[in-house]
């Protein structure tokens, strides 16, 4: 069976007025267009930013816009710290910062000078590994590593807090850090361990 390639008149006429009228846009409404969507979307704003990650003082030109963990990963070249969902609903991004733990991918860089930013990278002393670190090597806390930085953030802040009482506090404490591998077992078993120590 042959298929009908031919269109029709009225196809063409309708195909080729379109055109037409899109081609005659005049170049005042395309530059309107523009005006209004930097009004709406405002142009980034660059400004010079000091930061203390790991204890060390970084100087740089950020966008007032960058969150912690872009600056940490894109920036400064420390990619311990993971994206996973980028909505603060992961876990994955988990650092500390003046000791408390949070989210770098819903934390502007901007609002850290002063304060004191902790990664995974900064957590083990020299060659020495941090008990947690240890703790869920041993305790087999971690199966593909992804999710592992921001759970041992979490998990030491866990201790460090003080939710250590019983498995359901620290399943509760650490039910904002997902593992789509399933290594809960392990993580909890390290954190008691942390926290037996």
């Amino acid at each position: 069976m042959k298929k009908n390639t031919n269109f029709s008149r009225r196809f063409f006429l309708k195909t080729t007025g379109a055109f037409t009228l899109l081609a005659s846009i005049p170049a005042v409404l395309k530059a309107t267009y523009i005006q209004v969507k930097e009004f709406i979307v405002p142009s980034k704003r660059i400004v010079p930013l000091t930061v203390s990650v790991n204890k060390k003082a970084y100087q740089l030109d950020s966008d007032t816009r960058t969150t912690l963990l872009d600056l940490l990963r894109e920036n400064l070249d420390l990619t311990g710290t993971k994206k996973g969902c980028d909505h603060g609903q992961c876990g994955a991004c988990t650092v500390h910062v003046d000791g408390e733990r949070v989210l770098s991918c819903l934390t502007l860089s901007a609002m850290l000078v002063g304060k004191e930013v902790t990664t995974i990278e900064g957590i083990a002393d020299g060659d020495h590994l941090h008990p947690m670190q240890e703790a869920f090597i041993s305790c087999d806390g971690f199966q593909c590593g992804y999710c592992t930085p921001g759970q041992i953030m979490s998990a030491i802040a866990c201790v460090k807090e003080g939710h250590t009482h019983s498995v359901e506090d620290i399943k509760e404490y650490m039910s904002g850090n997902l593992c789509r591998c399933g290594a809960y077992n392990g993580i909890v078993e390290s954190i008691q361990k942390v926290a037996a120590s």
